[in-house]
């Protein structure tokens, strides 16, 4: 097992470039963030699905199966705007390992057999509280471990990772369902989570940049507030949060909009972003992911406005493919969100990130299931990516001046630009 000292030095400055996602894996810390990362989509969504089938079984609530399978993405917001600092202390990967512990107690309870829904509602955001300071205290690593200039490279094979377990977990989980009780889902969800503690706890050491303050509420607020008092990060932020979350509203509708073809559109966008995601990651640089990421924000949207029309399937399928190309918009904004950032506070800004990005996919697909209510679904997911269009183009020019000069937060010195 590593070290757990925080006299460790960082190694970002001292690795040496990586050529492509086998130069990645090389790197056995970045191997085991990774593998880890991979093992607890794998168990979320195991887990994830297992609830919405026994909710479905016990309450035949749609709305109940519903939030049971993306209730947990409310409850990051709470972690973004709490205690998120701890992703920023001063032994990381104690804190991730610790946070991980917390998550296999959460995945262990729920296959405790006649556990209440109350009881398994309760158990789900509070493991979504604890994730999303996992998720920060992850990508805060995440950053030291990989040099700067591979860092969309590292974000690109994650996001396509997380993109094809979700769809690889719900597929095991329907299969496993046919033979298993949700109870032994549940445990098969709690072992893969203990599989990806170990890995974590045996490959990823201390770092050294790190707060000297205790993180705390105070801390989180004060890096809070430093941080959306920076226009260029509050622009970088909301073209993280609304426009994808307005789209993943639109695929929310899928199924009222044409239930018998909803898996063809739902696999043509889960496609469309495992591709996006490869191109723009490991064929682009630097300088070609800044200057496409305008285009590729618009393209995330604009192929919705087809669905005014309502045209034939195959149009409706190909535009949702060429659409959900454009979710890597998030690798050049990401990138530059980074460069934005000190290095001690790099953990909870990336926290904040995810966290609210999540939290607006649960809005997102909240907003668009409420104007369907009352409009057409065709009509609903129209309105939608036509607003999630108008946030793209009225904030660029205020993307455009962000500029890489870092942030005074609280409890920790500007450094150097990059």
């Amino acid at each position: 097992m590593p070290s757990d000292t925080s006299t460790s030095t960082t190694s970002t400055s001292l690795t040496p470039p990586t050529s492509g996602y086998r130069g990645l894996l090389r790197n056995r810390e970045f191997a085991g963030l990774y593998a880890g990362f991979t093992l607890t989509v794998a168990a979320s969504t195991l887990s994830g699905f297992a609830l919405g089938t026994l909710v479905n079984q016990q309450t035949r609530s749609p709305f109940l199966t519903a939030v049971s399978m993306y209730g947990a993405t409310f409850a990051t917001v709470l972690g973004a705007l709490t205690l998120m600092s701890v992703a920023d202390g001063s032994r990381p990967r104690r804190t991730l390992v610790a946070l991980q512990c917390v998550s296999l107690a959460g995945a262990a309870a729920q296959a405790v057999p006649g556990l209440p829904l109350a009881a398994r509602f309760g158990l789900l955001l509070v493991v979504g509280f604890f994730q999303s300071l996992g998720t920060g205290t992850r990508m805060g690593l995440l950053a030291e471990v990989v040099p700067t200039s591979v860092y969309a490279l590292a974000r690109s094979l994650m996001n396509i990772t997380s993109g094809g377990m979700a769809i690889l977990g719900y597929a095991i989980g329907a299969a496993l369902l046919r033979y298993l009780s949700s109870q032994e889902v549940f445990t098969a969800s709690a072992v893969l989570t203990g599989v990806g503690l170990l890995v974590v706890a045996t490959t990823v050491r201390e770092r050294s940049i790190r707060l000297t303050r205790r993180p705390g509420l105070r801390q989180t607020w004060a890096t809070n507030t430093a941080l959306f008092s920076h226009s260029g990060q509050r622009a970088l932020l909301l073209n993280l949060w609304v426009p994808n979350g307005l789209v993943v509203g639109c695929e929310a509708l899928f199924i009222s909009y044409a239930p018998e073809h909803a898996g063809a559109l739902l696999a043509a966008g889960s496609a469309g972003m495992l591709l996006g995601d490869l191109a723009v990651g490991r064929l682009l640089t630097a300088d070609g992911r800044r200057r496409c990421a305008f285009a590729l924000r618009l393209l995330l949207a604009v192929p919705y406005l087809l669905f005014a029309v309502h045209p034939p399937i195959w149009a409706t399928t190909a535009a949702v493919f060429i659409a959900s190309a454009g979710f890597a918009s998030t690798l050049p904004l990401q990138e530059q969100l980074l460069a934005l950032t000190p290095d001690p506070v790099r953990g909870q800004v990336q926290g904040v990130e995810s966290a609210g990005r999540m939290t607006w996919q649960g809005i997102g697909a909240a907003i668009a299931g409420g104007l369907a209510q009352y409009l057409t679904p065709g009509t609903a997911i129209t309105a939608a990516a036509a607003v999630s269009v108008a946030v793209t183009v009225s904030s660029r020019r205020f993307v455009v001046r962000a500029r890489a000069a870092r942030v005074e937060t609280a409890g920790a010195q500007a450094a150097p630009g990059r």
